[in-house]
């Protein structure tokens, strides 16, 4: 795997680090001048201060800090945020507060975290019949509880 190369695009932008040698996640942290007032219930998008130069053949991964969620509950607004190989602006981050009291961002505060995947480009095929397995089109439920 090659470089990931990240760009300071705001002065006071913070380089993602792991917590751990161990950890999966680059954590995210809010490049913002002041403490900013997350509303119970409300959202807002919040700038890192970085781009990044991903290598080929991965995309980037943003989710959440399990301990700002299940903690204060501050998740990600889309769940998981996708960074496409090819997108080199700013990196920003949507916060959610899904609980009833209002959460305060600091500066500099980790508020999300970064994964590295690779990413599979087959290419695409239109068909009339896809092949049978055991399960065929049993959604939501079908294999039990």
């Amino acid at each position: 795997m090659t470089t990931l190369k990240i760009k300071k695009v705001r002065p006071d932008a913070m380089i993602p680090q792991r917590a751990t040698p161990g950890s999966a996640g680059l954590d995210l942290c809010a490049c913002i001048d002041a403490p900013l007032r997350l509303p119970a219930r409300g959202h807002a998008v919040i700038p890192i201060g970085i781009a990044i130069g991903l290598p080929e053949g991965t995309a980037g991964f943003v989710f959440a800090r399990s301990g700002l969620g299940i903690k204060h509950g501050i998740a990600l607004s889309n769940s998981v945020g996708v960074i496409d190989g090819d997108y080199t602006g700013e990196i920003c981050v949507g916060l959610l507060n899904q609980f009833d009291e209002p959460y305060e961002i600091q500066p500099g505060e980790r508020i999300a975290q970064l994964v590295i995947l690779p990413v599979c480009c087959p290419p695409i095929e239109t068909v009339d019949s896809l092949a049978q397995t055991q399960r065929g089109d049993g959604g939501f439920g079908s294999t039990g509880r």
